[in-house]
């Protein structure tokens, strides 16, 4: 038996969908950051119109994505072997990632 072998055979398959599971809350905390320091950044020194825009549409940005990570993390906890994350869910989430980094960009600027 080689040593590739040995370690296909012993390699544990719980410890990835734990690690995929981490990072999904990693990044919901992430985006949970975002959206405070967004409102935060949209009621500083008075809020306008535009600022108060983009606080909101970064808060409904964060919630679109918490349901994604939320689905997501459940499915790795439910199953020993969960299935890949569909392309139409993997968009939104990317999507989502980049549109609230932008609001939070736009805030700041």
């Amino acid at each position: 038996m080689s040593g590739a072998d040995a370690g296909a055979r012993d390699r544990d398959p719980g410890l990835q969908p734990e690690r995929t599971r981490l990072a999904w809350r990693r990044t919901t905390l992430s985006g949970t950051v975002v959206a405070v320091l967004a409102a935060k950044a949209a009621l500083h020194g008075g809020a306008t119109t535009l600022s108060v825009l983009a606080a909101a549409l970064s808060c409904a940005l964060w919630l679109a994505f918490l349901r994604i990570a939320h689905g997501r993390i459940r499915a790795l906890a439910a199953a020993d072997r969960p299935r890949a994350l569909t392309p139409p869910h993997a968009a939104a989430a990317a999507l989502c990632t980049l549109a609230l980094a932008l609001c939070g960009a736009l805030l700041v600027l």
